[in-house]
């Protein structure tokens, strides 16, 4: 008997609960509201393409700062031929000196003495030309490095311009104190939103 009991009282607390969940459609209002959907600002993501560090490097080794203006890095044109343009003045200019105390050793060995620096001796110029020698060699070598580097930059910047960064990936290191010895609990999170 106590069964049967809990069995109507439980079959009647669900029909009311049906019942009081039935409402009057003529009364009821209908509006239907639009969810919209903010729009994220997408960026433009351009497709892979294997040969565009190889076209950067390309264009940088025919024309330097050309892979740069290919890679739209166009703020890095001026420092190339300003570093290009620096080796290449003191290749100049060393290589000026090392030929003007050449040619003054020179007319000394065939017996003029009327140079312009009558007060350095013959040792002294001998020097003089190795160092300007020196001095030439490296900046010629500063030079060709300088023209290498703008060729690496131009492929290493095409490289990394294929890779997709966006902001679904994100990466915080958080501080927390712990309450019961007051020390901080360091960590890290790296998240990836879908």
């Amino acid at each position: 008997m106590k069964i049967k009991f809990f069995y109507i009282i439980f079959f009647v607390l669900l029909s009311i609960q049906n019942v009081l969940s039935q409402e009057n459609e003529e009364l009821k209002v209908i509006t239907e509201e639009v969810p919209v959907k903010k729009k994220k600002r997408e960026k433009k993501i351009r497709p892979y393409e294997p040969l565009a560090p190889a076209r950067a490097a390309f264009y940088s080794a025919v024309l330097p700062g050309l892979g740069q203006a290919y890679t739209k890095k166009y703020w890095k044109i001026p420092i190339v031929y300003a570093a290009l343009g620096t080796g290449i003045y003191f290749y100049i200019d060393n290589n000026n000196n090392y030929n003007r105390f050449r040619d003054i050793y020179k007319r000394r060995l065939a017996g003029f003495t009327d140079d312009e620096f009558p007060n350095i001796t013959n040792d002294q110029l001998i020097s003089l030309q190795e160092r300007f020698r020196r001095e030439k060699e490296l900046s010629l070598l500063i030079t060709v490095g300088v023209y290498l580097l703008n060729i690496v930059d131009a492929n290493v910047t095409a490289h990394l311009l294929q890779y997709n960064v966006t902001e679904d990936l994100s990466f915080k290191p958080k501080i927390n104190f712990n309450e019961f010895d007051t020390r901080p609990n360091y960590g890290v999170s790296l998240n990836y939103s879908f």
